[in-house]
């Protein structure tokens, strides 16, 4: 590549960098000609590509990429120290051909109208309404895991493993299309991460490969977990990419699922994030409300706490700090916590809609 091209692209980063930021300020924009526009066609059309592959292509070409990268290094560090300046625009060159790429096939879709709007809905609340939801969830929750298990202390153990999962959240985004167009999901492409393992080490349940638009899910999640993961994922990939607002999706195609594991997983799932919510200002209150779960809740809460456990590390605060200032580039000034802010959406959901 000539070098005058080579620092044209280094350098177009720049006027990306401004278009994006202006792009920020113009939600209305964004939603109407990338988020509804050009950016269901790229999603579906990289679904079509991949999604019949059995295997993630995404994290094939990243360790490639990896590979690749480091070899260059290897190889060419000596030349990398007799131009440092050079080394350093190839750098900036790459980086502008990411930043442009990752923003065209899905990162402008952090910039679109928040869903609360889609919803009708308000996302600010009280104290008094998080709690009046938290009671409702815990009878909710009780109910249902008593249904499923007819023993009040009894955990519940879903009977199906991920593929199954895959395949029954697929069909309730399928039925819930009429009632709402902007979640319609066509051409699945939903993966088990084959780095389970070393996600989970992360502290990932899933995540988007945003560059082929494959969904992956952490298949060794407690399954009583899984279908609200999987449904957090699909959001991602029909456009939404802010994660407090792909966990209120998750939830809430999980929770209007037909059956009753999903239900049970959804309402589990609302309930441990209002709790969360709840300990953060009264730590009291919280320990009144625990004691008001089923035994049967508390030993599912239990089995995820002790999978976290078993995968904790000094490394998972240091990719949580650098994912955290990645979600505060990407418009989600809360970062990390961004997550927890399902609760305010659930509370508008459910005063529109009640429990």
């Amino acid at each position: 590549m000539k070098q005058k091209l080579k620092n044209g692209i280094a350098l177009s980063l720049i006027p990306q960098l401004v278009l994006v930021g202006w792009l920020g300020t113009s939600p209305d924009i964004v939603e109407k000609y990338y988020s509804n526009g050009i950016y269901p066609f790229i999603s579906q059309f990289f679904r079509i590509l991949f999604g019949w592959i059995p295997f993630s292509l995404g994290e094939l070409i990243y360790t490639v990429l990896v590979v690749v990268g480091l070899r260059y290094l290897f190889k060419n560090w000596r030349t990398i120290k007799k131009h440092p300046w050079i080394f350093l625009r190839d750098v900036v060159l790459v980086l502008s051909v990411f930043y442009f790429t990752f923003n065209l096939v899905w990162a402008l879709n952090y910039y679109r109208k928040p869903i609360s709007e889609q919803f009708a809905i308000r996302d600010s609340v009280t104290t008094t309404e998080v709690l009046a939801l938290t009671e409702r969830l815990i009878l909710k929750t009780n109910r249902l895991q008593f249904a499923i298990t007819g023993d009040s202390t009894q955990m519940v153990k879903v009977p199906y493993d991920g593929n199954t999962i895959f395949e029954k959240t697929i069909a309730a985004y399928g039925r819930l299309e009429a009632q709402l167009p902007f979640l319609a999901y066509r051409h699945p492409s939903l993966k088990k991460a084959s780095i389970g393992a070393f996600a989970s080490y992360m502290g990932i349940g899933g995540y988007l490969n945003p560059f082929t638009n494959e969904a992956q899910v952490n298949a060794i999640t407690p399954v009583f977990r899984l279908p609200v993961v999987t449904a957090h994922e699909i959001g991602h990939q029909v456009g939404y990419a802010k994660e407090n607002e792909t966990n209120f999706i998750g939830y809430l195609v999980t929770l209007k699922n037909e059956d009753i594991y999903f239900q049970y997983s959804a309402s589990a799932y609302a309930l441990s994030h209002c709790l969360s919510a709840v300990r953060r200002f009264d730590e009291k209150k919280f320990e009144t409300l625990f004691s008001n779960i089923n035994g049967g809740v508390q030993e599912n809460y239990r089995e995820l706490y002790k999978f976290n456990l078993k995968y904790a590390n000094p490394i998972e605060p240091v990719f949580k700090s650098i994912f955290s200032t990645f979600l505060k580039a990407n418009q989600q000034k809360d970062g990390i916590e961004s997550y927890s802010k399902i609760v305010e959406l659930m509370v508008g959901y459910h005063e529109k809609y009640p429990l």
